[in-house]
Order: structure tokens, then C-alpha cells, then sequence
């Protein structure tokens, strides 16, 4: 297999590359490659950036205003844009629910969602997980009572990642009680300004306001923002997740972050020699570029089932357990690499509210709070248990 980009694709890399170089904004990239806390303007303005130039809807068909690339072109987009430290497509909207609404939504709904996407005037979270109902996602109990052209929806969701910047909320909830669970279950598109909706801040161990508890109190909801059929929601939401699952393998940062381990353990010391030749730290490092290695081709394996509208199988899952291994191990070196400078985590260095000064690498300033951010990533997105799970039913049958 050869695994070298053709010409025409080194040129478009170098597209990439160039355009991000002109467009981003450095102090952005300075922080998205020190691991800093991004604004939510962050986001939206590199965002807007890529809709100027046709570029935001990167595994979109081109009917609905995507790129039409194929996996290899994504891939690099990505690979590209993170290797120069441009903040990553929030992927609710784009990669989530946007999937959904066009395979699944009718036309109304796919000409007022998706345009609203695509240029980043509606920010979406997703009203998934409840206390309760993580990993057992079928045994939800948000519930949504119709009520003539309307459902009235009462409950909670919780971990809503950056639901205090949304404007939209996709989610499922409970319109039967009758037969298996899965069976009760719609999804719904919400306004985030409905009267009757409370977003309330969880702050985790790394200090930082990234998700959230949303609560529900008499929240009207017409009808019209059912997608599809009512009762026939986890259908959906296994098409969602298989999408989700997918944008967690996180390959294009993880390559960057591997780069820096590489440059760090050049510099750093273990009993006064590089920590490069430690055998113990180059070992795991060689390890963790090994598969990282697979992984890509496994990510684009998927990618080509997507564009060709195949739904991903358990490779979705292979994805979803690998990337987030991988993802913590590399917090985990970095740590290592850093040493005792990884002891304090400094929430405001970006913004100079602290002295950070003392510490010999950037790199090193957000170590511990990216270490205990990403002990989540093995549970988000349908823990690794039960992906294991589904790659025993899928592939074993059992």
C-alpha cells in the first residue's frame, strides 16, 4: 500500500497550509498550540474564515453547500489545520446533527438548519446524556408530552459540552413509555431561548467551565422540529453517534502533539541526560506513534464509507476506543516530559493573571489540567466498554 500523498495532494496540503497561515489569527493559534482556554469568538471566527472560502462543510455532499471532498482531502484538511494550531470545528453542528437532518430530516428542516450551519450563525450542543443515563443512553428520562402541535418537554441533560455558548440543542427524549425503551424515544431540535430553559455551569478538575447541566421546565417545542418519526429516535441518534464517534479519534492533533512530545523530550532531562534517551519514555512514545499510524488508516477506511453514504460499522467504535487511548497516553507523557513543572495548572497564564515565567517550556503550563480533561475521553461519545460491546455483536455476531 502506498501511503505517500500524490502530487496534486501535496498541492493542496500546501493550499491548506498557506490559507490557514493568512486567515488565523496568531494569538488563536499561540493558544490552541499551548493547550490555552479558547473563547467562543475563537472558534467562530476561524469558522467563519472557512465558510468565506467554501470550506466549513468538509464531509458535506455538495448538494446541501459541502465540499465534496473525498477522504484523503479531508484528511489532510485536518491534518494541516491542526498542525498549525487553528481551533477545531466545533463538530455538534457540522459532523452531529447536521448528518442527521440530512438524511433523515425533511426538506423545511434541511433549508433552515443546515445554511445556519454551514456560515456559524447557530451554535448546537447535544442533549444526550442524563444523570443516570450515560452509557444506558436508552434509559432516559427527559420526557417530551404532545400536546396538540406541540410537545412539552420537562427533564435534564447533563455534561452538555459548551452548551453556554449554544444557540440550538439537539435532543432526544421520552415520548412512550410502552414496549423496550429504545422504542420511546424522539428527537427533538430545540431553541436555546425557549422560555423555560436553564443552563448551569459544571466546573471540572481542570478548573475550566466546559460543560454543563441543562434543565428543562414546561419547554414548549413544535412539533415541526421533530426529525422524522415520532417513537423512532434512537435510530437517529445510533446514526449521530456513529458520526461522533469518529470526530473523537482527533488524528490531525494528536500528530501535532506527538511532534511537540518529540521536540520537548529533546530538551527535557532525566538524570541529567535528554529524556529522548530514556528507554522507558521513548519506548511508550514509539508505541503511541505506532498507532496513531493505524489509526489514520482506519480514520480513513471510515471517512471513505461516509462519503460514499455507507454508515460506518465497528470501525466507528475501533476509532472511538483507540483515539481516546491514545489520547490519554499522550497527556501522560507530557506529564511525564514535564516533570514537576506539571504540578500546578495555571487557568489564567494566557491572560498573564499569573506569573508563569519560571516554567522552561510552554508546553508544560496546561500539562495537568490536559491530563485530567482527557480521563473523560474513554467514557464521552458511548464508553469504551461498550464499544468493545458493539465490536463483539458487529463483527462476532454474539
Amino acid at each position: 500500500m502506498d501511503l505517500r500523498y500524490s502530487p496534486e495532494q501535496q498541492q493542496f496540503a500546501q493550499d491548506v497550509r498557506e490559507f490557514t497561515r493568512a486567515n488565523l489569527d496568531p494569538k488563536v493559534a499561540r493558544k490552541v498550540l499551548e493547550g490555552a482556554r479558547l473563547e467562543r469568538d475563537d472558534f467562530l471566527n476561524w469558522h467563519k474564515s472557512l465558510h468565506k472560502k467554501g470550506w466549513v462543510g468538509v464531509g458535506w455532499p455538495k448538494t446541501f453547500g459541502g465540499t465534496g471532498w473525498d477522504s484523503t482531502h479531508q484528511h489532510i484538511f485536518d491534518e494541516v489545520t491542526a498542525d498549525e494550531g487553528a481551533p477545531q470545528l466545533i463538530p455538534f453542528g457540522l459532523r452531529m446533527v447536521a448528518p442527521v437532518i440530512m438524511n433523515f430530516g425533511n426538506k423545511e428542516q434541511q433549508d433552515y438548519h443546515l445554511p445556519k450551519i454551514l456560515s456559524g450563525e447557530n451554535w448546537w450542543c447535544q442533549g444526550y446524556s442524563e444523570p443516570g443515563s450515560g452509557s444506558d443512553l436508552a434509559s432516559l428520562k427527559c420526557k417530551a408530552e404532545r400536546v396538540g402541535d406541540h410537545y412539552i418537554v420537562n427533564g435534564q441533560k447533563t455534561w452538555t459540552t459548551l452548551g453556554q455558548h449554544a444557540d440550538w440543542i439537539f435532543c432526544l427524549v421520552r415520548t412512550s413509555t410502552d414496549g423496550r425503551q429504545q422504542e420511546g424515544i424522539s428527537f427533538l431540535l430545540i431553541d436555546m431561548k425557549t422560555p423555560g430553559i436553564t443552563v448551569r455551569p459544571i466546573i471540572m478538575l481542570d478548573q475550566e467551565h466546559e460543560v454543563n447541566e441543562v434543565w428543562f421546565d414546561d419547554v414548549k417545542v413544535s412539533v415541526e422540529n421533530r426529525v422524522g418519526e415520532e417513537n423512532k429516535g434512537w435510530t437517529y441518534a445510533k446514526f449521530l453517534l456513529s458520526h461522533e464517534r469518529t470526530g473523537i479519534a482527533g488524528v490531525g492533533r494528536c500528530k501535532r502533539i506527538v511532534k511537540r512530545l518529540q521536540n520537548v523530550a529533546q530538551q527535557a532531562k532525566s538524570n541529567g541526560k535528554p529524556l529522548i534517551e530514556d528507554v522507558r519514555f521513548r519506548d511508550r512514545l514509539a508505541q503511541v506513534e505506532i498507532d496513531l499510524r493505524a489509526l489514520e488508516i482506519t480514520l480513513l477506511r471510515v471517512l471513505d464509507a461516509e462519503r460514499e453514504q455507507r454508515q460506518p460499522g465497528p470501525e466507528a467504535s475501533l476509532l472511538k476506543i483507540k483515539g481516546s487511548e491514545i489520547q490519554q497516553m499522550l497527556t501522560e507523557l507530557t506529564m511525564m516530559a514535564a516533570g514537576p513543572a506539571a504540578l500546578p495548572y495555571v487557568r489564567e497564564g494566557e491572560n498573564g493573571a499569573a506569573d508563569v515565567s519560571w516554567l522552561s517550556d510552554e508546553a508544560y503550563r496546561y500539562a495537568s489540567g490536559h491530563y485530567f480533561n482527557f480521563r473523560k475521553t474513554s467514557i464521552y461519545g458511548g464508553s469504551n466498554e461498550i464499544q468493545r460491546n458493539i465490536i463483539t455483536q458487529l463483527v462476532l455476531g454474539l
